[in-house]
């Protein structure tokens, strides 16, 4: 008990003041338990009632049939986010809870709420800032609640449950976006429209030293001034002033089964289904949080409010030059430029990290028999390790000035709506020339992933083509502040691209087939008109043993090559328009 009453009395001094506070499940438990979703919401309930510059607010629904609750802290009682904005404010967006069962910011969300606005010493940090906060995102998880779970954490007590209500990983499902609450969470963000969002998880894997890491936006990944500042100064400021409180942090430990200074460690790059990912794509500065799953649930929670309290002084600060940098990004037009779509490490360019880790050993294992990881707590250490963050494009494109959808796909267009994706529709019938793709070759997973069978490592074929739009069809102009997200959706060798989350899936089957007795007089016909295609196939016969043997494989040769072979079969139907 007296670890949490330090605790309580570093954090929440108010407490010793004798005021009448507003207490959370966490600190009425000693520091052992963590709200139901009930009580969570109904604390920022009672919180909005007692103070005016709290407005709490439902946004959307979620597949567990509850609406999003978001939260809005603005010491001048104006809750318009645009103003904000536009009044030079830092925003921040906090997403709690899209793992229920990683409950640390939940607790220190609403923490840290009530204590800057009755902290006479912390308020003023609010001056420059307007927070906002997502109470609980995964809500049907955090009503599944149990105590065992989260086989490798040291507590709560009792938690919720990881997948949501219809068991989807909503941290996979920014781009795909199967669940509502995705479609509740991209009308929050666009709302918010946030400077810097910050994403709240317990992590797994390595034993470490470290209460917490940071896992920041990949730089290289950001771009322009932004990514640099982000790398240079950023995170320089927060390893810094994390280390004034006594709470050191590090990047994100991406290692499993192995000691992280066995050959140093890669930083973990957050493709745009995460939330930082996705965050990035309209640029803001995000991090996902990772509290050290072994340390005890009140420690985690106190190094939760920290990094919180960090970031938000340093928001405070740089204000003026993180929005103009966001500004900048978001208004150069991509517009004939190479955009990258793929990236790989480059490992030519390191940084050193003094790493406090436990030694790692091997020793017998009582149930197999067999060689066992084991972190040694007795033998801590301090070391020099390498920490691989630097990114190269492997894959880019040229973007082009328009892409163009046909109405039929409603779920793509869907998904750009809710992202607020400016579209024009096409005022009445009319052919005109395109850019189009021709899939050649994909890759599919073998087994399910977050509900698909997922496709990558596409090889494309581009030509021209004429079309025919529709009324009602869709032009959408890549230059607008959405044209990151525009591109990597839609180009579909983009690793999250709406092709390879499986949305187009019906073009990549041939609807339309012969049959060889039929075929046979038809394909001996073609071979004659047409000396070009004779040619090509005999040669075929002579360097393919396999193909000379297989009687269908050489008239179905024919076939594609033919009037008769269906012309939208493996055509991607999203165009692009390059002036």
């Amino acid at each position: 008990m007296k670890k949490i009453l330090s605790i309580v009395t570093l954090l929440f001094p108010i407490v010793l003041m004798g005021q009448n506070i507003l207490e959370t499940k966490f600190e009425k438990s000693g520091g052992i338990e963590t709200g139901t979703y009930q009580e969570v919401i109904h604390y920022y309930t009672q919180l909005a009632e007692d103070f005016p510059e709290v407005n709490l607010e439902e946004v959307g629904q979620t597949d567990s049939g509850y609406p999003l609750h978001l939260i809005t802290v603005s010491t001048n009682k104006n809750f318009d986010l645009k103003q904000a904005h536009q009044n030079g404010k830092a925003v921040m967006l906090i997403n709690n809870g899209i793992h229920p069962g990683e409950p640390d910011g939940i607790e220190a969300s609403m923490m840290l709420i009530r204590d800057y606005l009755t902290d006479p010493k912390k308020r003023p940090l609010l001056d420059n800032v307007v927070l906002t906060v997502i109470a609980i995102y995964n809500i049907g998880g955090a009503l599944n609640r149990n105590s065992d779970s989260r086989t490798n954490q040291n507590g709560p007590k009792e938690y919720g449950f990881r997948g949501n209500a219809k068991n989807y990983d909503l941290n996979r499902d920014f781009i795909k976006m199967d669940s509502k609450n995705a479609f509740a969470f991209a009308e929050i963000y666009h709302k918010v429209k946030p400077d810097i969002f910050i994403d709240t998880h317990v992590s797994n894997g390595a034993d470490y030293q470290y209460n917490i890491t940071h896992l920041a936006t990949q730089p290289d990944k950001l771009g322009g001034d932004l990514g640099s500042y982000l790398k240079n100064e950023m995170i320089p400021k927060l390893e810094g002033g994390m280390n004034e409180l006594g709470e050191p942090v590090i990047p994100f430990v991406n290692v499993y089964n192995k000691s992280p200074d066995a050959d140093g460690y890669v930083q973990f790059m957050d493709s745009p289904r995460y939330s930082s990912g996705y965050t990035a794509l309209f640029h803001s500065l995000g991090f996902t949080i990772e509290t050290h799953m072994l340390k005890p649930f009140d420690t985690r929670v106190v190094a939760t409010y920290r990094f919180l309290e960090t970031i938000m002084k340093i928001m405070s600060t740089d204000v003026a030059k993180i929005k103009q940098m966001r500004s900048s990004l978001a208004n150069s037009s991509l517009v004939g430029k190479r955009h990258p779509i793929g990236w790989r490490m480059d490992r030519s360019s390191t940084r050193m990290l003094n790493f406090k880790g436990f030694e790692a050993e091997s020793t017998l294992s009582d149930v197999t028999g067999l060689d066992r990881l084991f972190y040694n707590r007795e033998r801590p250490y301090n070391k020099r390790i390498p920490y691989y963050n630097h990114y190269v494009p492997w894959k880019s494109i040229v973007v082009p000035d328009y892409y163009v959808i046909p109405k039929a796909w409603n779920e793509v267009i869907d998904r750009l709506r809710v992202n607020q994706v400016h579209m024009n529709e096409v005022d009445e019938d009319s052919t005109i020339t395109v850019q189009a793709y021709r899939i050649k070759k994909y890759n599919s997973t073998n087994n399910p992933y977050e509900g698909h069978y997922q496709h990558s490592g596409a090889e494309i074929e581009r030509f021209e083509k004429k079309v025919t739009l529709l009324k009602g069809d869709l032009i959408i102009p890549v230059n607008q502040n959405k044209g990151r997200f525009i591109v990597e959706v839609l180009e579909p060798q983009a690793v999250d691209s709406y092709f390879n989350w499986n949305f187009f899936d019906t073009i990549l089957q041939q609807k339309e087939h012969f049959s060889p007795y039929v075929f046979e007089n038809i394909a001996a016909k073609i071979l004659k008109e047409n000396d070009e295609l004779r040619v090509e196939f005999e040669a075929k016969k002579k360097i393919n043993p396999e193909f000379a043997k297989n009687a269908y494989a050489q008239l179905d040769f024919i076939y594609k090559r033919s009037p008769h072979y269906e012309k939208e079969h493996m055509v991607y139907p999203v165009y692009r328009i390059v002036k």
